[in-house]
């Protein structure tokens, strides 16, 4: 009956972060980052258009929570011509291979500055919107696009129960270098065992991935 008690007790614990908790968290940090980063914003949008011309963003529907779509913002690393064939195509009969890692199109260039936008991961700043909307979080699984998410077995269908992240546990722990399997499995975990220490403890390591730039593509 004990053991009951404490299972009651952990999941409205869960269900109170998930919900209230971890929304506030996102609200205030996002509205302190935005400000604190509007300077560096700026910069980074001026060198973008010096180097790389416009458009300065980068949109694309991702699936959200509980498979909604939603667009997401980035700053644009990709060049211009090549963009609006930037569509990934796979003809799984079933599930995402276990086996599959992304990688990106042969037929996309990224521009020099936006390889080192991606490597410190500057080019995720822009969705700080995305997180003040209420369309991601600041920890959760990476959003993924919907090319991909439409061939989702019940079973990974499972990372959409919670919000997606601008980090979360499978990119602190392999980042782009992993199997689809292996990124399922460490958001399952996620989505099983999601707390503020674990959140903390996740952006933590984010904030020495991304001084690093390991995992990056």
């Amino acid at each position: 009956m004990e053991n009951n008690k404490d299972k009651a007790l952990n999941q409205s614990n869960h269900y109170f972060y998930n919900r209230i908790g971890k929304r506030s968290a996102d609200i205030i940090g996002s509205i302190t980052l935005i400000i604190i980063l509007i300077p560096f914003i700026i910069l980074f949008s001026i060198i973008l258009v010096l180097f790389s011309g416009r458009p300065l963003f980068f949109r694309q529907i991702r699936s959200g929570l509980n498979d909604c779509p939603f667009t997401i913002w980035k700053f644009r690393t990709m060049k211009t011509e090549l963009i609006e064939y930037s569509d990934h195509q796979y003809h799984w009969t079933e599930e995402v291979p276990k086996d599959f890692l992304f990688t990106k199109p042969e037929h996309l260039q990224v521009t020099c500055i936006g390889k080192i936008y991606r490597k410190f991961s500057v080019d995720e700043i822009p969705q700080l919107w995305n997180v003040l909307k209420g369309d991601m979080s600041f920890v959760g699984p990476r959003p993924e696009i919907v090319e991909i998410t439409t061939h989702y077995s019940s079973e990974q269908k499972k990372r959409l129960l919670v919000k997606p992240g601008i980090t979360g546990y499978a990119q602190v722990y392999g980042r782009s270098t992993i199997t689809y399997g292996e990124k399922i499995e460490r958001d399952l975990y996620y989505v099983q065992n999601c707390s503020f220490i674990l959140d903390f403890k996740i952006v933590i390591r984010s904030i020495g991935i991304v001084i690093t730039g390991k995992g990056a593509y």
